[in-house]
């Protein structure tokens, strides 16, 4: 019951968090016996939190002791029978023996859930961080595994090793998507399958560990979509969207934007074929890249999407005109007066939020978790205290005018729904204000910058014949229908 009450917590916090988030793979995970889920670590305490509410099976995570010590997120992770892991930085040089007798004992807690049948979920690199790559991967989910099958009796399943993608659009900002790629159990050859031998010596030991990590480690590069770079990761993203515009441009289909799992697996298209023509055409993959980073530094000078090139320059229906003017209307004048009781009961909240995430994360990366974390705690405190003071207002004004019927209770408890219903609103009215000026901005561009525009649509229709002639022949992964949707 614990444990299933800390986990609907968990999906309703993320949910306040995320607008959109998906899984895929859940056919990967056996039925039977445990394992063990490894994936990268990009986003802190969120990373754990979306492995934990979307994988099918019960799991137990390890992680760094310093959380335990935080409000309300460590009763969260005792109930969820966290098990605390001691990291050699925060402990001094005199302590190194007693931090490896915890440690020893943590990991035999993890291994032994392994055993019962349970998962555990270890994020190999340690410490989250703001690559676009998997970095060095440490030995614990190595000695954790090997651990787990030392423990596993004989007639039991073997414990399987299943690698987890975490994929984000932008990973710290309220509204934005997340996906959990969860991919079929790792298969393991002679001799990594086995832990090390009972007399091996201790180097022999830490050989035989790193040769799992490194296997982890190049699986994980894939399963992520690692990228050398940021800028290379723009790139690709750039082609994805070149490639899906273009497709529905030849078709004269009108598409949705692109939910995570298509974008995702769009995007593993284009790093799949990318990473292998620069092996086999390195002279041409490099000039199609320069050219696609000239055309993305185009499209971001102008403030518009590949597919917006495809709309008509001219504003010439008098019906668009008009419902763009009344768009602009409503969104600009009519609404905001209806957010007032929104931003006036949250704002304080927001703001709170804001500084505890920049004042009390040691790292940047830690942002988005303390904001999760303080986001549940602030908001609804601050519609108990607008309850608090709308029902004492009407008590006092019952008081004062007669006629003013004196209901603090039910007054109270309408501002406070109104102040979290305020706090929806207005959060999706910022995301539809901001659409609205795009939308406007995108229809002045056309209007002023016709041969721009004809010219980009003229290089977007070339990229994408190249891109097309590049991939002919290669085993990429999902299906492309004719409108250019991307799917499995």
């Amino acid at each position: 019951m614990p444990y299933r009450a800390a986990v609907t917590l968990v999906r309703w916090v993320l949910r306040l968090f995320f607008r959109k988030m998906g899984v895929t793979g859940l056919d990967n995970v056996p039925e039977k016996g445990g394992g063990l889920v490894v994936s990268w670590h990009p986003n802190a305490l969120i990373d754990a939190a979306l492995i934990l509410v979307f994988f099918p099976r019960r799991i137990v995570f390890g992680a760094r002791h310093g959380l335990f010590g935080w409000p309300l997120l460590g009763r969260l992770m005792r109930a969820l029978g966290t098990v605390p892991i001691y990291r050699r930085q925060d402990f001094s040089d005199e302590d190194i023996a007693a931090r490896r007798e915890a440690n020893t004992k943590s990991l035999d807690a993890l291994a032994s859930a392994i055993a019962d049948g349970a998962y555990s979920a270890l994020f190999p690199e340690g410490d989250s961080h703001d690559e676009p790559a998997p970095t060095e991967l440490k030995t614990g989910a190595a000695r954790l595994y090997y651990r787990a099958l030392e423990l596993t009796e004989e007639q039991a399943p073997s414990p399987v090793i299943i690698p987890v993608g975490l994929h984000y659009d932008k990973k710290r900002v309220f509204g934005s998507s997340a996906l959990v790629a969860i991919h079929p159990p790792l298969a393991l050859s002679q001799p990594l399958a086995q832990p090390p031998a009972p007399d091996a010596t201790p180097d022999e030991k830490r050989a035989h560990y790193r040769g799992l990590t490194d296997e982890l480690e190049s699986t994980l590069h894939e399963v992520v979509h690692a990228t050398e770079s940021w800028e290379q990761h723009q790139a690709l993203h750039r082609a994805r969207k070149i490639m899906r515009a273009e497709r529905a441009h030849r078709a004269g289909a009108q598409l949705k934007r692109p939910d995570m799992k298509e974008r995702v697996l769009a995007f593993s298209r284009l790093r799949t074929a990318y990473n292998t023509r620069a092996r086999t055409h390195p002279n041409e993959v490099e000039a199609l890249y320069e050219r696609v980073v000239d055309y993305d530094a185009d499209l971001r000078e102008l403030g518009i999407q590949d597919h917006e090139l495809d709309g008509s320059p001219r504003l010439a229906s008098p019906w668009l005109a008009a419902i763009v003017v009344f768009q602009a209307i409503l969104v600009y004048l009519l609404l905001p007066p209806i957010l007032i009781l929104g931003y006036v009961a949250n704002l304080p909240a927001a703001i709170a939020v804001w500084l505890v995430a920049r004042s009390a994360a040691s790292q940047y990366k830690d942002e988005a978790s303390l904001k999760l974390v303080a986001g549940v705690i602030a908001f609804p405190l601050s519609w108990l205290v607008v309850a608090v003071l709308v029902a004492w207002g009407n008590r006092a004004l019952a008081l004062i005018y007669p006629d003013i019927p004196g209901a603090p209770l039910v007054t109270g408890t309408i501002a406070f729904f109104l102040s979290a219903v305020g706090a929806y609103v207005a959060f999706n009215y910022q995301r539809f204000a901001r659409q609205t000026l795009r939308s406007l901005n995108v229809r002045l561009t056309r209007l002023r910058r016709k041969r721009t525009l004809a010219r980009l649509r003229t290089e977007r229709a070339t990229l994408y014949d190249a891109f097309t002639e590049l991939g002919r022949g290669l085993d990429l992964p999902g299906t492309v229908a004719v409108d250019g949707k991307v799917g499995e």
